[in-house]
């Protein structure tokens, strides 16, 4: 059963073009790894966090719309989880 899921990204601010580029492309690889196509990723670019995370106040937003299984946002996540560049992650099923 393929699920639909949203995986919201905030990346450090530090991030050159080419670094921000490979750390998605990063992403997009686990997810197609693990069985997921890719639907759209949504750039929204710099914005400032609602709180400060280790002493950074912004971040390079990102939405990635996916289609997978059950298993893969779990397979996915232990590996964002230990990305440096990442702050904050989250994975939204969604509804039908």
């Amino acid at each position: 059963m393929m699920n639909k899921y949203e995986l919201s990204v905030v990346l450090v601010p530090t991030l050159d073009e080419e670094s921000k580029a490979s750390e998605l492309e990063r992403i997009q690889k686990y997810i197609t790894r693990f069985g997921g196509t890719m639907d759209n990723i949504d750039d929204w670019g710099k914005r400032k966090l609602a709180y400060e995370i280790d002493k950074i106040n912004e971040g390079f937003y990102y939405f990635i719309y996916f289609t997978a299984d059950a298993n893969a946002p779990e397979e996915i996540e232990s590996r964002i989880r230990i990305m440096d560049s990442v702050l904050r992650y989250m994975f939204i099923k969604q509804e039908d």
